[in-house]
């Protein structure tokens, strides 16, 4: 099994030429299907990029949305539309999925994960992402009921990954998780090390974290592989004994594969590019 990996490849910073060459580029490549872990476009043409990505690699998409795929629309606008979406079996959209079996005893589930304004210093810090002027629920607010919100977003991400753990654990040895925010500090890598007190509040999801930390530490002959970018920053974290987090690289304007996510049917690999 071999899926490929991308993350935060806003396609809104490309050319229709360049996003047709970089589609173009993927396609040659010999995957069982493919992994996004968020940062797509913007609320007005994420839903359109997907399409696009299926029709192009012909395999499956097993997807999560990042904060930009939100950007000058809303959180309930974008889930609308998601839902809203023609059957396309080839797209799958991992937060509103059950646990899927890839076979040979490997399970893939996903939700988005938010910067949950948990870790870090979220009263003090001078950090303002354009999420807070940019998406509908979260523009305009305090800082008291903007850490409420995040919270509150935090909370719900975590919320629907518990029952789809549980699940994929009870039929499966290894579990795939992808989400967009990193779901620990020590994997919310910026510019070559892990993020400091001002990034962290939005840089890290501590609610998605617990909930794969007590799925783990219960069941410990499970091996859990998390995929994650938003950061923009490359690094591994282990979160345990059987937990391995990947932070994906980025750079707006320069997508690209992030890597193959490799089961040989006994244990999981990324084969970082």
């Amino acid at each position: 099994m071999k899926l490929g990996w991308l993350s935060d490849i806003h396609l809104n910073f490309l050319t229709e030429t360049e996003i047709v060459d970089f589609f173009g580029d993927l396609a040659t490549l010999e995957m069982d299907g493919w992994l996004v872990s968020g940062d797509i476009g913007d609320a007005f043409n994420v839903t359109g990029y997907l399409r696009r990505a299926s029709q192009h690699l012909l395999r499956p998409v097993y997807f999560v949305l990042g904060n930009h795929d939100f950007y000058h629309g809303s959180i309930a606008g974008v889930s609308d539309q998601l839902n809203a979406f023609d059957g396309n079996p080839r797209l799958v959209w991992l937060s509103a999925s059950d646990p899927i079996e890839l076979g040979g005893g490997l399970a893939l589930v996903g939700d988005e994960g938010w910067g949950d304004g948990r870790l870090g210093d979220p009263h003090s810090t001078s950090v303002e992402l354009n999420d807070f002027r940019l998406i509908d629920e979260l523009t305009g607010l305090s800082r008291e009921e903007l850490i409420a919100a995040t919270n509150a977003l935090g909370d719900a991400s975590a919320a629907r990954l518990v029952p789809k753990l549980e699940l994929a654990v009870s039929r499966c040895s290894r579990v795939l998780v992808v989400t967009h925010v990193p779901p620990f500090a020590g994997a919310a890598w910026h510019e070559g090390q892990p993020s400091g007190p001002d990034w962290l509040p939005w840089f890290a999801c501590e609610a998605t974290g617990q909930v794969i930390l007590d799925c783990a530490s219960r069941h410990p002959e499970t091996e859990f592989l998390v995929l994650c970018g938003h950061t923009h920053g490359a690094g591994r974290f282990a979160a345990a004994s059987n937990v391995t987090v990947h932070t994906a690289p980025a750079e707006y304007g320069a997508p690209a594969l992030t890597g193959v996510v490799v089961d040989d049917g006994s244990a999981l690999r990324v084969d970082l590019r």
